[in-house]
């Protein structure tokens, strides 16, 4: 399963959300707003695009 890559898009603004889940966005390497990274598909990067999913948009 690691093999695999998604894309993550930034869709939504970070301004006003919590400290967390800032962090979380940048821990997706995602930096401003309609920027996108492509990751490995791992648990740990799927729990923190669900953490934060009202403000990103998974590709692939």
């Amino acid at each position: 399963m690691a093999d695999k890559k998604i894309t993550v898009k930034l869709v939504k603004s970070i301004i006003g959300t919590k400290q967390d889940h800032r962090a979380t966005v940048r821990g997706l390497g995602l930096r401003k707003l309609n920027s996108s990274a492509v990751l490995e598909d791992t648990p740990a990067v799927r729990g923190m695009i669900q953490k934060v999913q009202y403000l990103v948009k998974v590709e692939g």
